[in-house]
């Protein structure tokens, strides 16, 4: 199975709507600032834990990071002084399938969507992603912004493209804080493309 018709399966299972329905969201900040963000020479260098050093799935998605990166020309210094220092991590966990018990965080709950389609399909997972700018010369954050995607694939490495290309739509992103991205796939290469984006009203 391609990588397109596999993720077209697994969305057709989580809304059945065929590929169509593509959307993630997006939280972004400037700490401390209320003027625009980013402002200065587009260069940084990656900061790395120790678990991302030791993990083999890391460098494949740094690349991917990477690679969106540039594509709004930001130059990676390669061990140069950079303007920037810019940390990523990720995470995927189970969604809490909730009947409104009073036990459950509200984030969890509003996006508790299992039910039925859980028993059919399998159980959904959250995905996140937090990249977060840093003044390389002062260590103070110029720029954070996290996306979610829910789908029904354990696998973070599957949910990472969505999340960097839906985190890297806008760099950086305009107020409101809050924002809805809507994605295609690409029927030749599987990537996703970006086909519009929202702000959300909270």
């Amino acid at each position: 199975m391609t990588k397109l018709s596999y993720l077209c399966a697994v969305l057709v299972a989580a809304s059945l709507t065929g590929c169509a329905g593509l959307s993630a969201d997006v939280h972004a900040t400037r700490p401390g600032e209320t003027a625009a963000a980013l402002q200065g020479e587009p260069t940084y260098t990656l900061s790395r834990t120790q678990p991302q050093e030791d993990s083999a799935d890391y460098p494949q998605t740094e690349k991917l990071l990477r690679d969106e990166l540039a594509r709004h020309g930001f130059v990676d210094a390669e061990g140069k002084p950079a303007h920037y220092r810019l940390s990523m991590a990720y995470s995927t966990r189970p969604v809490s399938v909730g009947v409104g018990g009073k036990d459950c965080e509200p984030a969890d709950c509003a996006g508790a969507s299992g039910g039925l389609g859980s028993l059919f399909f399998g159980p959904e997972y959250h995905h996140a992603l937090t990249l977060r700018f840093f003044d390389y010369a002062s260590g103070m954050e110029r720029y954070k912004v996290s996306a979610v995607f829910v789908d029904r694939n354990a696998d973070p490495l599957h949910a990472l493209p969505v999340l960097v290309k839906t985190a890297l739509a806008r760099l950086p992103f305009d107020e409101p804080a809050d924002w809805r991205v809507k994605l295609s796939v690409d029927q030749a290469s599987g990537t996703p493309n970006v086909e519009s984006m929202k702000p959300l009203q909270r």
